[in-house]
């Protein structure tokens, strides 16, 4: 049994760097580059997305940290969560919301690059009691995102037949992978999972969500619908394979920390999915008028 207790945490380390390495790696291996740069090239779009995903969500994750009563870790969870937008099942949500696929992909690959210059410069000057330094919070999110993000990219260029081959096989190995993660975490975490529904922790997020997901919609006028829908999809979800790095990179995190992030993957799902349904209803009906 104690040996167990040993090794779990171990293999949900390694889950975890699964997930990380598979999401960007079928990203890199379907994101088509030149309608990803074009879509870049939209000023207004990159200003929003930078704007809403890089200050207004974490600005609104420290606040409200601040004013509800949480503990520190879960505190910390809540600001390495309004650090890191885009899930990387975007694409999915954007064509149930029947948005534009070229600012999908403009999105998840801005908001990855961002991440990786971001974290390591915002993580130790807004959590308390966080000690690692830049390098320690960017060397494992260059290699764990930028690293396979570029490899499939690069696979792409090379063949897009031989991206087309590996792209399913990817994301199915990461889809197994999640439900493993998620069992792991229940069975390392079960009780604290419980225990976080008296802490505020639940009603943090759902907080957090809905003014995120409202006020980058409300914040998008001017763009167009499709468009809107990218930016808001993008920001209602979240990198949790990001958001974790920080917490794998030092030694000792109290455990609170990472169950604060994991409750992101209900939430973001229930999230995004509403927003789609929204996005989807107002598409159909534009289409009749």
């Amino acid at each position: 049994m104690g040996l167990l207790v040993e090794i779990l945490p171990i293999l949900l380390k390694l889950s975890i760097v699964i997930f990380m390495v598979g999401s960007l790696l079928d990203m890199g291996l379907r994101l088509n580059l030149q309608d990803a740069l074009g879509a870049l090239r939209n000023v207004r779009f990159v200003v929003l997305s930078v704007l809403c995903g890089f200050v207004l969500c974490p600005a609104l994750a420290y606040l409200l940290t601040k004013v509800i009563p949480l503990h520190q870790s879960y505190a910390t969870g809540m600001i390495l969560l309004g650090m890191t937008p885009c899930a990387p099942f975007l694409p999915m949500m954007v064509d149930k919301a029947h948005g534009d696929m070229a600012y999908a992909a403009a999105f998840m690959l801005l908001a990855s690059l961002v991440t990786v210059v971001y974290m390591p410069l915002a993580v130790p000057v807004m959590i308390e009691g966080l000690t690692a330094d830049a390098w320690t919070i960017a060397r494992p999110l260059l290699l764990f995102l930028i690293v396979p993000l570029a490899i499939g990219l690069a696979i792409q260029r090379i063949s897009a037949n031989v991206a087309a081959r590996l792209q399913p096989i990817v994301k199915k190995t990461t889809g197994i992978d999640i439900i493993v993660m998620l069992v792991l975490c229940a069975a390392i975490f079960g009780k604290d999972f419980i225990n976080a529904a008296g802490s505020y922790a639940f009603g943090t997020q759902i907080l957090f969500f809905l003014v995120a997901t409202t006020a980058t919609y409300a914040l998008s006028f001017g763009l167009p619908q499709a468009q809107k829908s990218v930016l808001t999809l993008g920001i209602s979800t979240r990198n949790l394979g990001a958001a974790l790095v920080p917490l794998f990179a030092i030694p000792d995190v109290d455990q609170r920390a990472i169950i604060m992030v994991a409750i992101g993957i209900p939430m973001q799902t229930i999230a995004s999915l509403l927003a789609a349904h929204w996005f989807t209803r107002r598409a159909e009906t534009r289409q009749w008028v």
